[in-house]
């Protein structure tokens, strides 16, 4: 092999604190992550302990407020702590963006007595998050849900509209739930109300509810190390003071938690094409063909170059989008835009890090087949690839006539 070992990303950081972060960071990567991947992906094993040592280390909390034990570091930070994950195993970049992701609607939708109560232990207590929207009829299209929550008792709400007080009776099932099984708790999308989008309520459901049960993880191409399964259930009790944001809110509240979710995707897209660039150029730097190393032929020479040109056109891309988030301008076009780049060039990368590997390229005794079978997954989570282009051109020309 080459002698030419992969050097870090130069990463243009806001702060002094940031770059200790990402050194932190890549020093959990190096020594905790990496080293195991390839064997516990292949085995099928999530890595429970590491995301304890996450937590611990403040890494589950980033982008949240320091009031209820966050790292208050903006997404422009966040997102490259992921993407540096996500380059030593991707089952753990996207593991933290999930976890992320679950905390979206208490922190930004929840009472201040809600807040106080679970978000803590939430951020920093050793705790795994998951989002319960999709169901097995219900992926693109998921302002058609048939999960139903029903109130049994209350009274008048918080607000002085409906009644409130009392639990809901959550039914149904959820599908595609990253992490479904394991997690402490889950961010759920149900109908309180009639069809359509104005008829979902959010809940906050304990990871150990009575009538909440998960399915066989699904078997899948890639990310074996990640558990994703279905989630049943049957007359879940939940606590009103459980219900985040007013009833009818659910589905602006998963809106505005996926705009933010699909620049996590895309940073952990860019983690994985990267990892597939180092690998395909410390093997083609090293292997030998007619006297000379392959890296030398045009050929490969301009592959690596256009690989390394989309990784960065896609850093760029996501790193503006989280730039618009954090001085709270709108977002959402340049979010589906970072997630359709990002994960396109992520396939489009890896899938040339196995042809210059050739042969080699395609066992499992070398990396490249491994980020290629996780890229593809990419293209499809938190909104496949044909929505995001449907959410971009919705912006440009307005909704689609009916």
């Amino acid at each position: 092999m080459s002698d030419r070992a992969p050097q870090p990303v130069d990463r243009q950081l806001p702060t002094e604190e940031a770059r200790d972060l990402i050194s932190l960071v890549r020093e959990i990567a190096q020594r905790e992550i990496a080293p195991h991947a390839a064997e516990e992906e292949d085995a099928g094993r999530f890595p429970r302990e590491l995301f304890g040592l996450l937590s611990e280390s403040g890494l589950l909390g980033l982008p949240y407020d320091s009031e209820h034990g966050g790292g208050d570091q903006p997404y422009e930070v966040y997102l490259q702590v992921l993407e540096e994950l996500a380059m030593a195993r991707l089952t753990v970049g996207l593991g933290v963006s999930v976890h992320t992701l679950a905390c979206h609607a208490l922190a930004n939708y929840g009472t201040k007595e809600q807040q106080a109560e679970h978000l803590p232990a939430m951020l920093g207590g050793r705790l795994l998050g998951a989002y319960c929207l999709s169901e097995p009829a219900s992926g693109s299209d998921a302002a058609s849900l048939r999960t139903k929550a029903v109130r049994e008792g209350g009274g008048p709400s918080r607000t002085g509209g409906a009644e409130s007080g009392g639990d809901w009776v959550i039914t149904g099932t959820k599908a595609w739930i990253t992490h479904g099984g394991i997690a402490d708790f889950y961010t759920v999308m149900a109908r309180t109300g009639g069809e359509g989008s104005r008829g979902i309520t959010a809940f906050l459901v304990p990871g150990d509810a009575e009538g909440l049960s998960a399915a066989a993880p699904e078997k899948k191409m890639g990310m074996k190390g990640s558990p994703t399964a279905q989630l049943h259930y049957d007359g879940v009790r939940v606590a009103d003071s459980r219900r985040l944001g007013e009833e009818g809110q659910g589905f602006a509240i998963a809106l505005s938690a996926l705009d933010s979710g699909r620049l996590g995707i895309a940073a952990c897209a860019i983690g994985v094409a990267q990892a597939a660039l180092d690998e395909a150029v410390e093997y083609a730097t090293g292997r030998r063909q007619f006297g000379r190393p392959i890296a030398d032929f045009q050929g490969l020479r301009f592959m690596l170059a256009d690989m390394a040109t989309q990784i960065e056109a896609g850093r760029a891309l996501y790193l503006s989008a989280a730039r618009l988030r954090d001085a709270g301008r709108p977002f959402s076009k340049q979010a589906a835009m970072a997630k359709l780049l990002c994960t396109d060039a992520a396939m489009k990368v890896t899938t040339d890090a196995v042809q210059i590997l050739g042969g080699y390229g395609y066992t499992a005794d070398f990396p490249a087949e491994r980020y290629m079978r996780e890229a593809k997954v990419l293209q499809i989570v938190e909104g496949t690839n044909q929505i995001q282009r449907m959410v971009i051109a919705r912006h440009l020309a307005g909704p689609e006539s009916r």
